[in-house]
C-alpha cells in the first residue's frame, strides 16, 4: 500500500513538472519549421554531399589524380581510376563515390591540396534504390559546378642562401670598431740626419726647431746684480 502511494505521488510530480516546462515555452517564439514547405538555411561549413569542383576559366576539374582523398577515406567510399600518358603524367579517368558507404566525415576535403573535392551543403538526395546512390565523375562534377570555393595559394620555394657571407649588422660593427684607448699609437717620425739628408733638401736648409724643455725657465732677478756690479758710467767718473 505504501509503495502504491509513492508511485502515484511520483507520477503526479512528474506530470506537473512536465506541464511547468511546457508552459515556459508557450510564450516563446517557435524554433521549428514546417518541412518540406519551409527550408532551413544550411551553414556554409556544413558537411553534406561530396562534389567535385571545376575551374570555370578552363572548364576542367581541379583534380590532379593524386589519390590522397581515396587513401584518406575511412569507409572506402571513393574509387578513382587513373591512367598515365607517354610522359608518365597522371590523368583522371574515373571518380566514383558510393554515398551508401559515405559517413560524411570530411576527411577527403581536408586531405585535398588542390581544392578539387568539397563537402557541399546539399543534403537532399534520397533514393529508393541503393544503386542510384553511386555517383560517377560526371554526376559529381554537375553537382559541384556552382559550389563556391577558394583557390589554394601556392607558396613559392625559398631561394637557396648565397655563398657570400652576409655583412654583419651595424650594431655589431659599432661594437667591434676600435676605440681611442685600444687604437695603436702612431709611429714616431725619424729625425733628419746630416749624413743622410742632402744639402739642397728643404729639411737641411731650414733649421730644426729646438725641443721645448719640460720645465719652464725661471725669470732672473736683476736687482741684486745691478747693485754689486759697477756700471760703465761709474768707471768713467773715477778716471777723471
Amino acid at each position: 500500500m505504501v509503495e502504491l502511494v509513492k508511485e502515484f505521488a511520483s507520477g503526479i510530480y512528474n506530470l506537473l513538472l512536465g506541464m511547468v516546462t511546457t508552459s515556459k515555452h508557450l510564450t516563446r517564439h517557435a524554433i521549428t519549421i514546417q518541412y518540406p514547405k519551409e527550408r532551413w538555411d544550411i551553414p556554409a561549413r556544413s558537411r553534406g554531399m561530396v562534389v567535385l569542383l571545376t575551374d570555370h576559366e578552363t572548364g576542367k576539374l581541379n583534380c590532379t589524380s593524386c589519390l590522397l582523398c581515396e587513401k584518406a577515406c575511412p569507409s572506402g567510399a571513393i574509387d578513382i581510376e587513373v591512367f598515365k600518358d607517354e610522359n608518365k603524367k597522371r590523368h583522371l579517368q574515373g571518380f566514383v563515390v558510393d554515398f551508401h558507404k559515405c559517413c560524411l566525415c570530411g576527411l577527403c576535403e581536408e586531405s585535398c591540396n588542390f581544392a578539387a573535392i568539397k563537402m557541399a551543403t546539399t543534403y537532399e538526395y534520397p533514393e529508393w534504390d541503393k544503386a542510384k546512390l553511386i555517383y560517377d565523375k560526371d554526376m559529381l562534377a554537375k553537382a559541384g559546378y556552382d559550389v563556391p570555393y577558394e583557390k589554394p595559394v601556392r607558396k613559392k620555394k625559398a631561394s637557396p642562401p648565397s655563398k657570400k657571407a652576409a655583412s654583419p649588422p651595424a650594431e655589431i660593427k659599432a661594437n667591434t670598431a676600435p676605440t681611442s684607448e685600444s687604437a695603436p699609437e702612431p709611429a714616431p717620425t725619424p729625425e733628419p740626419n746630416a749624413e743622410t739628408t742632402p744639402a739642397n733638401s728643404p729639411e737641411a736648409a731650414s733649421p730644426s726647431p729646438a725641443p721645448e724643455s719640460k720645465e719652464e725657465a725661471k725669470p732672473i732677478d736683476t736687482s741684486e746684480t745691478d747693485k754689486s756690479a759697477p756700471t760703465e758710467t761709474d768707471n768713467s767718473e773715477d778716471k777723471n
